[in-house]
């Protein structure tokens, strides 16, 4: 007893200061924990509060099936569409989809799902609900490339199926094209439908291509005509292909008659049903393609 009161009264003033001390450690450990566990509440609170309900889930998840649904309900209906386009042809066609497009090409060229494999050659005829999309200018085994009726380098030989007036068009890079017609004074008005003619190198004679929309008679040379395009270049994802055999195109020719236009003698349409002979006459006639 008297060694710990000799030790006490030695030492009492270091022993204060360590319990000092020990308390005053376990104090701030304890305060700077209280810190970080409040830091971690604060910071994880909004993640808490935003997490996703089973109910949340649920109806992400319907949203999601009703988006895929309306897609291949859309691409159902262009399916559809298509397979009775196909129906109107005269020859049988490859539907082929549109694989590959380029933006700063866009209205020139297109690359398309099917290739040799699948039958397609090199200057076979695009086609799309409407009308004439392109043709086939390069092919591999399994991938085409289309040059477009709007490409500004395209020539395609037309004619007018109401006065059968003929020019040659060509693209503007957007969804219309320019004719030129070889008449100084042809017989075309705003809403005359333009078709394909006997002097295109690439097309057969009647293929549909668009609707004239403006015409310009201030030309030095000929009269120009703006054509709206008929088939929908801007949103292709489908198309037919048909092989470049002009044989076989013989019956598709535009069964639109000939309206007299009041001035000039127009050209005779063969398929206007004035001719009942089932031969066509040995006199020579104008061509309706």
């Amino acid at each position: 007893m008297y060694d710990v009161r000799r030790w006490w009264g030695r030492n009492w003033l270091k022993a204060v200061l360590a319990v000092a001390a020990l308390g005053l450690a376990l104090g701030v450990r304890q305060s700077r924990a209280g810190f970080l566990v409040e830091a971690y509440r604060a910071l994880t609170l909004p993640l808490h509060l935003g997490a996703p309900s089973q109910s949340d889930l649920a109806d992400a998840r319907v949203r999601e099936l009703q988006q895929r649904l309306e897609e291949v309900e859309s691409r159902n209906a262009q399916l559809q569409t298509l397979l009775n386009y196909r129906k109107t042809l005269p020859v049988e066609g490859i539907a082929s989809p549109v694989i590959g497009r380029s933006a700063d090409r866009w209205w020139q060229q297109i690359t398309l799902g099917r290739g040799t494999a699948d039958g397609i050659q090199q200057g076979a005829i695009v086609m799309a609900p409407g009308g004439v999309v392109g043709r086939v200018t390069a092919v591999t085994p399994h991938t085409s490339r289309v040059l477009l009726v709007s490409d500004p380098g395209s020539r395609i030989g037309i004619s007018v199926t109401r006065s059968r007036y003929m020019g040659y068009l060509r693209g503007k890079s957007d969804r219309t094209a320019t004719v030129e017609f070889f008449d100084k004074l042809p017989d075309v008005k705003p809403g005359d439908a333009i078709v394909t003619s006997a002097y295109s190198q690439f097309f057969p004679a009647g293929l549909p291509i668009g609707r004239i929309v403006a015409i310009d008679t201030k030309k030095s040379l000929a009269p120009e005509a703006v054509v709206e395009l008929s088939a929908p270049l801007s949103t292709l994802e489908w198309v037919t292909v048909l092989p470049h055999n002009p044989e076989l195109f013989q019956q598709f020719q535009e069964p639109t008659p000939v309206t007299p236009s009041g001035s000039g003698n127009p050209k005779p349409n063969p398929n206007s049903g004035t001719n009942p002979a089932p031969k066509p006459p040995a006199t020579p006639r104008a061509s309706a393609n």
